[in-house]
């Protein structure tokens, strides 16, 4: 992570955490969001959510979810820009710090595009995808942003692609953010 991701994620830390019961829900959701658009990645923007938040030391993990495959959508397809016969893997994830759960993620992604260590973290670990392909180098570029009604369990979703240092896409993903974001 790059110097200036690193101060980003700090100031990210210090907002959120100054925010804390005086402001209001739309304020910290606004701050939140801003820095999930400034920074590639989002496991990075919930690990500085996380220690702002938690007991000292406490890791992201994404806990796998999901039941059983489920193919690229048209915009998954067109993001990624797969070929013919390309091989796409998908990972459904919890992202949860001491037991709140942040966020639930539907990534579909290149293996090819990743190292074997990399596939076999996402595979085999509770290891956040950012973590996991951070010696890629990705810059991450928002395709959509909903905000979700207020009274809901969620609050924000997000649809990205993720590209290599080359601007190669690897990754297409849906983020949803739940409430507790906006929580003390």
């Amino acid at each position: 992570m790059s110097g200036t991701a690193r101060w980003g994620l700090a100031v990210c830390a210090v907002l959120l955490s100054s925010f804390g019961a005086k402001a209001a829900p739309e304020a910290r959701l606004a701050a939140f969001e801003a820095q999930l658009k400034a920074n590639p990645s989002a496991t990075a923007v919930l690990q500085a959510w996380c220690d702002a938040h938690a007991r000292a030391g406490t890791r992201i993990v994404a806990r796998q979810v999901q039941p059983a495959p489920i193919p690229p959508s048209a915009d998954a397809r067109r993001a990624l820009a797969i070929k013919p016969g390309e091989a796409v893997r998908y990972r459904r994830v919890q992202l949860v710090c001491g037991g709140r759960v942040l966020s639930n993620a539907d990534n579909w992604y290149l293996p090819g595009k990743l190292t074997d260590a990399m596939n076999d973290t996402l595979d085999r670990s509770q290891t956040p995808f950012g973590r996991a392909v951070a010696a890629l180098h990705f810059s991450r570029r928002n395709l959509s942003t909903t905000f979700l009604p207020p009274h809901g369990q969620d609050v924000l979703r997000h649809s990205a692609v993720l590209l290599t240092d080359k601007g190669q896409p690897f990754s297409f993903v849906v983020e949803t953010y739940t409430r507790q974001i906006l929580e003390n």
